[in-house]
């Protein structure tokens, strides 16, 4: 099973729009990531996220580029500060891969939980439109497989 970790773009701040929706970085970086996995024909039933308008955005930009054309699911227990333990027993019982658009701190204490068995630890550096695929094996081990963020994809020409 795999699941794609992905932080929400860069969104305008809140004294300029109070409901915080995708900045145009934002939507550019989330677009350029989308159309960098395109190729990769992921197959992704759910597209999980938060209530928040920038991780909506966010997740129905990232579903738009999924061959597998992903059901999205607004999610509680995503939001910045709520506890992981919830989400990450979820996770632990499906079969089928997942994706999962969220905040920091919240994806930073997931991942840690998962790969570490502590939320407190936070072993991967999310960035803004930025994706980490995680890996459980058949003996239910976590690991990193790959991960893509928006500077890199710029780099190559920004696809």
């Amino acid at each position: 099973m795999r699941l794609y970790l992905m932080q929400h773009g860069n969104a305008l701040d809140k004294t300029v729009d109070p409901d915080r929706p995708l900045s145009p970085q934002g939507i550019a970086d989330v677009g350029a990531i989308g159309r960098f996995l395109a190729p990769l024909a992921l197959d992704i039933p759910e597209v999980w996220h938060s209530d928040k308008t920038r991780a909506r955005q966010t997740a129905e930009r990232l579903a738009a580029c999924i061959a597998s054309k992903p059901k999205l699911r607004e999610r509680e227990g995503l939001a910045p500060k709520d506890p992981v333990r919830a989400i990450a027993d979820a996770v632990r019982e499906r079969s089928k891969d997942l994706a999962i658009v969220g905040h920091l701190p919240h994806l930073e204490s997931l991942a840690g939980l998962l790969l570490t068995g502590a939320a407190e630890k936070t072993p991967i550096a999310f960035q803004q439109g930025g994706v980490v695929c995680l890996e459980r094996d058949e003996d239910t081990v976590w690991r990193i497989r790959w991960a893509v963020v928006p500077d890199i994809v710029r780099s190559q020409g920004g696809r």
